[in-house]
């Protein structure tokens, strides 16, 4: 079974930082670090744990998921870093688009191409990409299946969904994304999310507002589990 690290950044956007670990074994999910002393715990753990990160996985190119990389990268040595194509240009728009909240320098790191469906072998597990445009062009989820877990970085959260006024976001790309790739996952999967608390599948089907029908349980004569499936499909 996994473990899993909770690193919390302090900026206004209140970003996870999750570090999966098998082992001495880890990998490195959205690193947000945005000052020394938002880094330090995360360097400090590592170092005195004695881990070995294998990747570095980022959900989309938003400068509060990404600014922590280079630092990572300097700490960590050699580690690649899957990200989506659509969402690289992000990196170099990271200074404009934090300025209006506080700023941020300019970023540049190298990247390994990631697609929808592609699976990663990672801490002796299979990662599967899902690919979620909408809150991003690039935005992608990395779902676990032997474990049950879904790091949705900022596409769905508990009870809502990403924002999509930013650049490359659309509301109906978002919402195609998360009801064709996400919703039929298993009711169980527990959710990580790039902001705020986990959350699952079933819950989301059943409690979001946003996705609804999924937590109607009577509609039109079709009746819902209580992981909001269809019996009678």
């Amino acid at each position: 079974m996994l473990n899993l690290e909770h690193f919390l950044c302090n900026s206004v956007f209140r970003e996870n930082v999750w570090l999966v670990r098998d082992g001495d074994a880890c990998v490195l999910v959205d690193p947000g670090f945005t000052n020394d002393r938002e880094f330090a715990p995360f360097e400090n753990f590592i170092r005195r744990e004695g881990l070995r990160v294998e990747a570095i996985l980022i959900t989309h190119g938003h400068y509060d998921h990404i600014h922590g990389v280079s630092r990572c990268l300097d700490l960590l040595g050699d580690v690649p870093v899957y990200m989506h194509p659509d969402d690289v240009e992000l990196i170099g728009m990271a200074e404009d688009m934090a300025a209006p909240y506080g700023g941020c320098p300019a970023l540049s790191f190298d990247t390994v191409d990631v697609v929808d469906g592609q699976v990663l072998d990672l801490l002796g597990r299979q990662w599967t990409v899902i690919s979620t445009p909408g809150h991003s062009k690039g935005s992608v989820c990395y779902h676990c299946p032997a474990e049950k877990l879904l790091f949705s970085g900022d596409t769905l959260f508990a009870g809502t969904i990403g924002r999509t006024d930013l650049h490359g976001g659309s509301y109906d790309s978002l919402i195609v994304s998360i009801m064709d790739k996400l919703m039929g996952l298993d009711g169980d999967t527990t959710v990580i999310c790039g902001h705020g608390h986990t959350t699952t599948i079933a819950d989301e089907r059943t409690h979001n507002p946003f996705l609804q029908p999924w937590g109607e349980k009577e509609q039109d004569g079709i009746d819902w589990d209580a992981d909001g499936i269809e019996l009678n499909g």
